[in-house]
């Protein structure tokens, strides 16, 4: 038996596709209304295909908040999510309670493995007390979103080991066999530190793609000609995020980065450069407020706003440091209609803030439309009924994903 302890995001994707996998699973978390939740097929987070896996796999996961169901589990995953604060520190005090009651409750012969997002030394410090026989750290490289696709078909599996030449358990080997990809054995704090290191190199690539899509929009270029010369460099690839955006959001990356600077401080190394990819991502993240500054209220000072997207990306409800809700804190003069397909309830901070029930109502009679999630929903609502609700002729669309004739419309990179 196979159980997950901790069933937020993280321990349900990987609990369900475990499951899908053919093995027994046990899915643990202390909070029995959530288990209830979940043996009713009420998931707390929303996740593309995740429901719908479940539900195939149902006879092969149990969710329970008995702690006794895991004494007989010999592959345990610590599997909750670490949150962040409003300066996207990590809170590991969740974490390491957990950790610390549920230790009493596994089998001393049980192989623990860390999945939880964690900084260098974490594991070590686990793995000096550990009351279990084998203790790992592996990283999660999950993206909302596309989670699910992510946990069933891995790139690779980054395992951080107290010896790396050691040779995995039997039932942790099975597991990994399962999903059919590279297994990377290291050391505890070089595993912690790979999923740091892959974040950074996300957002370099991010950071410069931002900064170039800015010139672009100066110097008459394209940015859109210009990233598939890049895809076709090997050096860079045809994987490369070179899709202009309005900076990072969602907590995960922002995370990483406070923690190498924290490192960076604590050892006397250098971290300016990760100082200067945060300012560029708060500086991007205002870039609808420079347009709407620069063209729209010049023209009309006290614009109706209609906002299409509040969460801070597509096939997530999340709005943790969103680009939209930022931009509706610094329109607090003005008053604004929004729509988002996931968004239920306004964050208590925007009073200027109204939700419609759909994309249509919430352009009635608005001088200007923002587009600040590119839902793909949005690119189907038809432009002539876009263009009969609003009274302004203005489309700030960053990424893109409307084509209507007759408004003046700005987009980054062009």
């Amino acid at each position: 038996m196979i159980a997950f302890v901790g069933l937020s995001h993280l321990g349900l994707v990987h609990a369900v596709a475990t499951a899908a996998k053919g093995f027994n699973v046990t899915g643990f978390d202390p909070n029995p209304t959530l288990v209830e939740n979940l043996r009713c097929g009420d998931l707390p987070v929303f996740e593309p295909g995740l429901k719908e896996l479940l539900c195939q796999h149902t006879d092969q996961i149990q969710f329970t908040s008995d702690p006794k169901n895991l004494s007989s589990c010999e592959l345990v995953f610590l599997s909750l999510d670490v949150p962040t604060n409003d300066q996207n520190e990590s809170n590991l005090e969740p974490l390491r309670n957990l950790i610390t009651w549920a230790w009493n409750h596994f089998s001393p012969s049980a192989t623990c493995v860390v999945l939880s997002q964690v900084p260098p030394g974490f594991t070590r410090s686990l793995w000096i007390n550990k009351p279990v026989k084998h203790l790992f750290a592996q990283v999660e490289t999950l993206v909302f979103g596309n989670a699910v696709h992510r946990a069933l078909e891995p790139e690779r599996f980054i395992v951080g080991c107290a010896d790396p030449q050691e040779v995995f358990p039997s039932l942790y080997s099975e597991w990994q066999s399962a999903f059919n990809c590279p297994v990377l054995p290291m050391r505890f704090e070089s595993a912690e530190l790979a999923k740091i290191s892959i974040n950074c190199f996300l957002v370099s690539s991010v950071t410069t793609t931002n900064t170039l899509a800015e010139i672009c929009e100066h110097t008459g270029a394209d940015w859109s000609e210009i990233a598939p010369a890049l895809r076709l460099d090997r050096r860079i690839g045809p994987y490369a995020y070179l899709t202009p955006g309005l900076g990072i959001a969602g907590g995960n990356l922002e995370r990483d980065l406070v923690t190498v600077c924290q490192l960076a401080s604590r050892y006397g190394s250098h971290a300016e450069i990760v100082t200067a990819w945060q300012n560029n991502s708060r500086y991007r993240a205002d870039w609808a407020l420079r347009q709407l500054h620069r063209v729209v209220l010049p023209r009309c000072s006290h614009p109706r706003i209609a906002v299409w997207g509040l969460t801070y990306k597509v096939d997530t409800h999340s709005m943790k440091n969103s680009a939209a809700v930022a931009l509706i804190a610094a329109l607090a003069p003005f008053q604004i209609t929004a729509f988002d397909p996931m968004v239920a309830s306004i964050p208590v901070h925007l009073a200027n803030l109204e939700l419609a029930p759909n994309a249509l109502a919430a352009c009635h009679e608005a001088d200007v439309l923002i587009v600040m999630t590119p839902w793909k929903h949005f690119s189907q609502v038809n432009p002539a009924e876009i263009q009969a609700e609003m009274r302004g002729r203005f489309i700030i669309d960053p990424y893109g994903i409307i084509s209507a004739p007759g408004f003046t419309h700005l987009q980054l990179g062009l």
